[in-house]
């Protein structure tokens, strides 16, 4: 599971928006600073907001600004990827490939390679739309701070 620190900035009754800082890897990379990767990050970091479904608990067990910890199953992050990345390039691929066989004119191959890359982002556009709100998509809470509230009646005695 891929897990990533937030904090609670809204609370809904089936769910909680959270803000996270999108943070560089440049810590577990060989390159360190070599890429200017680290640079951009320290730049550029600004909060993502994320709507995260609570778990069977009661909205109640939550706060604002309480630091949890949300996860992502790492499956849905490696297939989801694939998907996005491969099926326009195959599609792309696919089109120019069938348009160049039948036609043998660059200028409709280049133009079917085009066609091709579009409807491979319609079909990831659909496919983000259909399963929006699927909960096996969706960040869970994996932890939480403990938020301790204290007493002063309770402390005088």
């Amino acid at each position: 599971m891929l897990k990533e620190q937030a904090r609670i900035v809204a609370i809904d009754n089936e769910a909680v928006w959270v803000e996270t800082i999108q943070l560089s890897t440049c810590g577990s990379c060989a390159a360190k600073k070599g890429c200017g990767q680290s640079l951009l990050a320290s730049v550029e970091a600004k909060p993502n907001y994320l709507r995260v479904l609570l778990p069977a608990g009661d909205a109640n067990d939550y706060q604002l600004d309480q630091s949890i910890t949300i996860g992502l199953p790492e499956n849905i992050v490696v297939n989801t990827s694939l998907l996005l990345y491969l099926l326009p390039l195959c599609l792309m691929l696919a089109t120019s490939a069938f348009a160049h066989s039948y036609y043998a004119s660059e200028s409709l191959t280049i133009a079917m390679a085009v066609v091709g890359l579009f409807l491979g982002g319609m079909a990831i556009r659909f496919y983000s739309y259909k399963y929006q709100y699927d909960p096996r998509f969706q960040p869970v809470i994996v932890d939480r701070e403990e938020i301790i509230i204290f007493n002063e009646n309770a402390l005088r005695a």
